[in-house]
């Protein structure tokens, strides 16, 4: 097995990581473009950990603008195996009030904007999706909320829309009936991207409101927003410390296969296969194309 070292993703409201040790900020080239930001190197005990502000510090970059393959291919290439990814969202559910912490299992992807995948013309690879998220280490997300006593669920359906508007109305009453759980603007293409790239991911949706359908949310304001996020972001903090602390040095087999999700995707013939789409692949698809 491999050495585990453990990825934060930190969303809207979390821009820091806060105690770790032995820290160092640095560039980290990719050749789909710059990443959102630095990522910060560190450690918490024996746990190396790689974290990178989606937004960029200071919440620079929209949900739609984000470059999500330089990030995770920024992630790849620091060797980080597990992904664990925090994003603000609304709730349509009232048993899910701001302040709880979902544990999402399963996505919609509503957005259209947004380059979705390493592979292409060229090198054409489909990998298999149809469990987005590591039950593994969501299990060791779910154990240290419930060490925390975060209000969490886990399960759950996100839908993620294209933004940076919230949702409309109709939008709203349509998600709710559909059956999703929450909503919010990132998780897509970033799951997908991650699982090409075959490292284990996990989302942690944070509820700041009820999204415009619950009738004391007529419409969701950032102000409203912000509050709930300054607490939210103290319980991620206390969720990240307890996951790192225990997490496990090394990186076991993917229940879900995220880890080998690679094996037999790519159909495009070796003779077919466009050295420069190859050369951009080396982080991301280095095993498979190597022959490993």
């Amino acid at each position: 097995m491999a050495a585990a070292v453990l990825g934060i993703i930190g969303g809207s409201g979390l821009y820091d990581l806060p105690g770790l040790e032995e820290v160092e900020d640095r560039r980290v080239a990719t050749p789909w473009g710059e990443p959102s930001d630095l990522l910060r190197f560190g450690r918490v005990g024996v746990t190396r950990v790689v974290f990178l502000p989606r937004h960029g510090r200071g919440h620079r970059i929209a949900p739609s603008e984000i470059n999500y393959r330089a990030n995770i291919d920024a992630l790849k290439r620091a060797g980080v195996t597990d992904v664990v990814s925090f994003s603000a969202c609304g709730s349509f559910r009232e048993n899910l009030p701001p302040g709880t912490f979902v544990l999402v299992d399963d996505f919609v992807d509503r957005t259209y904007r947004r380059e979705g995948s390493f592979f292409g013309s060229g090198c054409v690879a489909h990998v298999p999706f149809a469990h987005p998220v590591s039950p593994a280490l969501a299990d060791l997300v779910e154990r240290a909320a419930r060490e925390e006593r975060i209000p969490h669920r886990r399960g759950g359906t996100a839908v993620c829309m294209e933004g940076p508007q919230f949702s409309t109305l109709a939008e709203s009453k349509t998600y709710r009936a559909l059956g999703y759980d929450v909503v919010h603007m990132t998780s897509m293409p970033e799951a997908k991207l991650a699982r090409e790239a075959e490292i284990s991911y996990a989302l942690v949706a944070m509820v700041t409101d009820f999204d415009c359908w619950h009738p004391s949310h007529e419409k969701v304001d950032v102000a409203a927003v912000l509050r709930v996020m300054g607490e939210n972001r103290d319980k991620a903090l206390r969720l990240f410390a307890r996951l790192a602390r225990d997490f496990p040095a090394e990186h076991p087999p993917c229940p879900v296969g995220s880890d080998r999700a690679l094996d037999g995707a790519i159909l495009t013939a070796p003779e077919a296969r466009d050295p420069a789409v190859l050369a951009r692949l080396d982080a991301v698809a280095g095993r498979v194309l190597a022959g490993g």
